[in-house]
């Protein structure tokens, strides 16, 4: 009898379409989901009857109390190296071995100068007016050459939006908490004194943080009050590092300029929530990781580690070290 391994949130129904499932397919029967389902209770009824489960990121939560619901799940895979909403004691507990995938830098870094430049050039307003008989030219660009780029974060994905941001002719600076100015120095960017000097003195900024204690709610009411009227805030790392009560606050009432953002607190949104009809807002339904090539990775590296697991040497085990 084969296995069963549910592929979760797969909207687009590309998993079997961009990797080779062929090396588990006569020991593996694969389904997959093509809506979310978060509901724990929807979830544990979902999913009772599988043996491995392919979660797309940090979507789909796997707290103890689901886990101890999955009798029959043995193997967890996880897209990325990295998940905050695993429990990774309940899964050895109930004898679930976790793996991850790699995930590649470049596609969010894409998506944030998309967000970026889309703001600064009014494209969806200007193409809509455009399909639509509206007025011919009805904003004015704000320019990026000579413009300050402040990010938060330099890591993988900062050191290369910034490195896009100088080829513009930006002024590009960074803080994080433990950003050294030797840091700063290698990608060739200035070390803000604090955050609150990078968002008084930044034309645009963009949000690069891993998520945790010390940067869940790093941008509150008093942060984004830094802002400059003319500033944009972009956001593709993680929700709850900005308030999004706060932001919604800030351009109803036209504090800052816009913002584009691709993560949410809840995710997919619910259709009435305030973020999809909020001003000023260049909003995308978390695209940052979503391109070909990342699927390529996550699910044939998916396909590499249930082989590997039903070949008894499971690899990318996590939480790694």
């Amino acid at each position: 009898m084969r296995l069963r391994c549910a592929v979760l949130d797969d909207f687009q129904k590309v998993a079997a379409e961009v990797t080779d499932w062929s090396p588990i397919a006569d020991e593996v029967e694969v389904v997959s989901f093509d809506t979310h389902v978060g509901d724990e209770d929807a979830l544990a009824a979902a999913l009772g009857g599988f043996d491995i489960v392919v979660t797309l990121r940090e979507r789909v939560p796997f707290p103890g109390s689901l886990i101890a619901r999955l009798p029959r799940l043995r193997l967890l895979i996880a897209s990325g190296m990295r998940n905050s909403v695993i429990d990774y004691a309940a899964a050895e507990a109930h004898g679930v071995t976790v793996c991850g995938t790699a995930s590649l830098s470049t596609p969010p870094v894409e998506l944030t100068w998309a967000l970026l430049l889309g703001l600064a050039r009014g494209i969806v307003e200007e193409s809509t007016a455009l399909r639509t008989g509206g007025p011919w030219q009805s904003t004015v660009g704000a320019d990026l050459y000579g413009r300050r780029l402040g990010l938060l974060g330099l890591g993988k994905i900062g050191s290369r939006v910034a490195q896009v941001g100088l080829a513009f002719g930006m002024r590009v600076s960074a803080w994080s908490q433990n950003l050294t100015r030797e840091r700063a120095d290698e990608v060739g960017v200035e070390l803000a004194a604090g955050k609150e000097e990078l968002l008084s003195t930044s034309d645009f900024v963009s949000v690069h943080l891993a998520l945790g204690d010390r940067t869940r709610g790093l941008l509150g009411p008093a942060e984004l009050a830094l802002l400059q009227p003319t500033a944009y805030l972009i956001n593709t790392s993680r929700a709850a590092i900005v308030d999004q009560d706060a932001l919604l606050t800030a351009l109803h009432e036209g504090r800052i300029a816009g913002a584009g953002i691709d993560v949410f607190d809840i995710e997919p949104l619910p259709a009435g929530h305030p973020m999809r009809t909020a001003p000023r807002l260049l909003a995308t339904p978390h695209l940052g990781y979503v391109s070909q090539a990342n699927y390529e990775t996550y699910y044939g590296q998916a396909v590499e580690n249930i082989r590997a697991y039903l070949d008894g040497s499971p690899v990318r085990v996590l939480p790694s070290s």
